[in-house]
């Protein structure tokens, strides 16, 4: 690939710092690509694996050493994509993005970022949203990875191709493809006062168990699907309907009793819940909206994806 380089890139010795500059960049993308923070680590580790495995002659006659790495990573995470298809075969119950907390400047790409033009920004930051990330789980490896590097990260179809390993005209229908899938499944905005409002009044009326005002929260044709993973107990399947998940949450508030405790928190860059059991955090709550409505609720319960919310 042949993007222009990072600042602090030495075409002809590239040092640790400037390499290593580049990993903010590769969790970045391994993040959007995955949806699983640990997963993004393991790729950027593997990525300078291969760096370091070369001979110093051989990394000063890569031109760009960041666009090298994130040929690399881009690669790894699309075999990774592959192989998750058969993994999530076997996975309890419903498989949802691991939720990150803020700050995540990142991930998101924030700090740091002050040549970085506002439009790019705004891509970024929306495409960590939790809806943003379970549209592109629903992708084909290739369609996700496509779309990624061009829409969010704006590399050009002729190096997209060379990660993918299709053409520059295949991985254009690709991302198009891609698009229209996003557009179809409409994923919310970016957080704003009226979001974090309507989750207020949602964890007024959960706490109180209050089924009716949880119901006047909740879009008629709203879901809730939650993710233990077989180590948490939980919903297997997807609620479907407000009245249905207004009562099934209104009775996990009367089961839970009063060793829960909702907190208003910031999930993927939108307003959300954290539930906190014992003083431990049990469950992560994300959402999107419709309007003045809660229209998806995704729970994480799997105490695996719930490492970047712990404070120990």
């Amino acid at each position: 690939m042949t993007t222009t380089a990072e600042p602090g890139d030495d075409r002809a010795d590239p040092g640790l710092g400037a390499i290593m500059s580049e990993r903010r960049r590769l969790i970045n993308l391994g993040y959007r690509l995955l949806g699983s923070l640990a997963d993004a680590e393991d790729v950027v580790q593997e990525t300078y694996a291969r760096w370091y495995a070369m001979s110093p002659r051989e990394q000063q006659a890569i031109e760009t050493p960041g666009a090298w790495l994130m040929t690399v990573a881009g690669r790894i995470c699309l075999n990774m994509l592959r192989s998750a298809r058969a993994r999530r075969e076997t996975y309890v119950g419903d498989w949802i993005p691991e939720p990150l907390p803020e700050p995540a400047e990142w991930i998101t790409g924030r700090s740091g970022a002050g040549g970085t033009d506002p439009a790019d920004r705004i891509t970024l930051d929306e495409s960590v949203t939790m809806a943003f990330l379970v549209v592109l789980d629903a992708m084909t490896p290739a369609e996700r990875v496509a779309f990624v590097l061009h829409d969010v990260f704006r590399y050009p179809f002729g190096e997209v191709a060379q990660i993918v390993g299709r053409s520059a005209a295949a991985c254009r229908q690709l991302a198009s493809s891609a698009r229209r899938r996003i557009r179809t499944a409409r994923p919310s905005a970016g957080p704003s006062a009226g979001q974090a409002d309507i989750v207020r009044r949602f964890r007024t009326a959960w706490e109180a168990k209050d089924i009716e005002a949880l119901i006047g929260l909740l879009d008629p044709d709203a879901t809730a699907t939650a993710d233990g993973g077989g180590l948490a107990v939980t919903h297997l399947r997807a609620i479907a309907g407000g009245e249905r998940i207004a009562r099934a949450y209104a009775e996990i508030a009367r089961v839970s009793g009063d060793r829960t405790t909702f907190v208003e928190c910031t999930v993927n860059g939108v307003p959300g819940l954290v539930a906190e059991q014992d003083g431990a955090i049990a469950t992560v709550f994300a959402f999107a909206f419709a309007g003045d409505r809660i229209r998806h609720i995704w729970a994480v319960r799997n105490p695996e994806k719930l490492r970047p919310w712990r404070t120990d």
